[in-house]
């Protein structure tokens, strides 16, 4: 290939980088523009979102608790919080640092915007509740005020989120639970569940991976400085105080606490043996509830176990007369009772 063949092709190459590159729109450098706006505006609300949770808390924070909690370091924040400060976002009261009018305009949007999003999580797919923080978290900044007020509308503008948190509508305006720590009830009232603190997560998780969840009602057996045994549901329960606190209950009525018929889980049942559907338990979320249901898994429905799979994944059960397959995440939430076979002999 001849040297001015080499030269224009070179020419040519180095004139494709430099528009994917610098071309408008669409280049790299454009992108990173866009990417490091996008970071620092999530800063700037999440800093304004943990501002206005603490004033609520009556804990204003400083610049050190900020930094903390969004982990970044000192000099980043106190620069974040300068340019709020400039933006009439926020101000400095000493050591502390509270929200303007407008600030908490800005932060109750954000906050709107995932409680919304964790409540369509939660009513309409079939995620894990694991999951819906962080998924939230990420969509809080990309939904603008109509796409939140359009998201309130599709979800019948819902008051408060899967964990019992209110949600602040358009004009800011919040209906509270009105709950008080489970350590704080007396005993032997009946309660009803309506919030779960889900920060910090790993005592969220706990309280999740027993079971607990808010609408359950609840009565407290015992309350110490060690432990706080409860019945949620008709289940027993006992947590450390510490955990106990993050559950919010409301006194009700004995004869909305009448108990249910508890029964037992699906997934005790053996290949052979019969058993009438009693509930599904409130930790079924919505999705897989109906599912459920359109398979025909209702209260008195009856129910036999067919067979396992040689991996223990999967159980076939007979179900009005069709063989369905359930994982064991969905049998350990239809709880029945065993129907006894009569001898024949």
């Amino acid at each position: 290939m001849s040297e001015p063949v080499l030269s224009l092709l070179l020419a040519l190459s180095v004139a494709a980088i430099g528009v994917l590159l610098v071309w408008p729109g669409v280049g790299l450098v454009s992108r990173l523009r866009r990417g490091a706006r996008m970071t620092e505006r999530v800063l700037r609300e999440d800093a304004l979102k943990y501002i206005c949770k603490r004033e609520a808390k009556g804990y204003p924070p400083t610049v050190h608790s900020v930094a903390g909690n969004l982990h970044v370091s000192i000099n980043r924040m106190a620069e974040i919080l300068g340019r709020l400060e400039e933006k009439r976002l926020v101000r400095q009261d000493g050591e502390l640092f509270r929200l303007t009018p407008e600030g908490q305009a800005v932060a109750l949007n954000v906050i709107r915007a995932h409680r919304l999003w964790e409540r369509y999580l939660a009513d309409e797919t079939g995620l894990d509740e694991t999951e819906w923080h962080d998924r939230a978290e990420r969509m809080e900044h990309a939904l603008s005020p109509d796409d939140v007020d359009r998201l309130a509308e599709r979800l019948g503008s819902p008051t408060h989120d899967p964990h019992g948190d209110p949600i602040p509508t358009a004009t800011r305006r919040s209906v509270f639970h009105g709950g008080r720590p489970l350590t704080a009830a007396d005993t032997r009232v009946p309660l009803r569940i309506v919030h779960l603190e889900d920060e910090p997560e790993a005592v969220y998780m706990q309280l999740v991976a027993v079971g607990i969840r808010p609408g359950m009602t609840a009565l407290v057996v015992e309350s110490t400085q060690e432990r706080v045994r409860f019945l949620a549901d008709g289940d027993e329960h006992v947590l450390a105080p510490i955990l106990a606190s993050n559950i919010s209950v409301v006194p009700i009525r004995r004869e909305e606490a009448e108990p249910q018929e508890t029964g037992e889980r699906l997934s005790l049942l053996r290949p052979g043996e019969s058993a009438e559907v009693v509930r599904i338990s409130r930790a079924c979320r919505a999705p897989e509830r109906r599912r459920l249901m359109d398979l025909g898994v209702l209260p008195g429905t009856r129910i036999a176990a067919e067979m396992r799979s040689p991996t223990g994944g999967l159980v076939a059960y007979r179900v009005r007369g069709a063989v369905v397959a359930l994982r064991p995440e969905q049998t350990d939430r239809i709880l029945v009772k065993r129907i006894i076979e009569e001898s024949t002999e």
